[in-house]
């Protein structure tokens, strides 16, 4: 995407499915339960800055396209005057490395009204991309890694317990 896309997007909204959900980290003016179609959230990813090291990476959540997948999340608007620091905040936060690459994407907001978001998906294939392990894998994984943000535990439980806090079954 070429960065004026995101920069000039009027209204902003940015599509959370994991940690933007419980900690954006940028101002929020309004917020929305949302559904993106053709992708869905998985633990896919793997975190070497965040909630990992190089040397012991752990494991994230990413946006992972599925040609028949839904996502449920949130569309979190922001004001008109934080556009360009927002995005790049966001820019600097989710694009650490090559992991992400960043779209604008149509949702659909609970009332039926169809929006932009911005939103950050797995960029296939990428070297930190994980396919094809076992639940135990991952929890073995997530139960002993810590990055730059703390434990690997502590987002996934601090995202499964704002999915089931917004009614979100994941």
């Amino acid at each position: 995407m070429t960065e004026e896309k995101a920069m000039d997007q009027r209204p902003l909204w940015v599509f959370g499915y994991a940690s933007l959900m419980w900690n954006p980290e940028f101002p929020v003016v309004e917020t929305r339960l949302a559904n993106l179609h053709g992708f869905h959230r998985s633990f896919c990813l793997s975190s070497i800055h965040h909630r990992g090291t190089e040397d012991s990476p752990g494991l994230v959540l990413a946006l992972d396209p599925s040609e028949h997948g839904a996502c449920r999340g949130l569309a979190l608007r922001v004001a008109d005057q934080d556009v360009v620091e927002t995005v790049g905040m966001l820019r600097e936060r989710e694009l650490i490395s090559s992991a992400y690459v960043e779209k604008l994407v149509p949702v659909t907001l609970d009332d039926g009204v169809d929006v932009t978001a911005l939103t950050y998906v797995v960029d296939l294939p990428p070297p930190q991309s994980i396919a094809d392990i076992t639940l135990e894998e991952q929890a073995q994984i997530i139960a002993r890694s810590h990055g730059g943000r703390g434990p690997n535990w502590e987002y996934l439980y601090n995202t499964a317990d704002h999915l089931a806090e917004i009614g979100l079954h994941d």
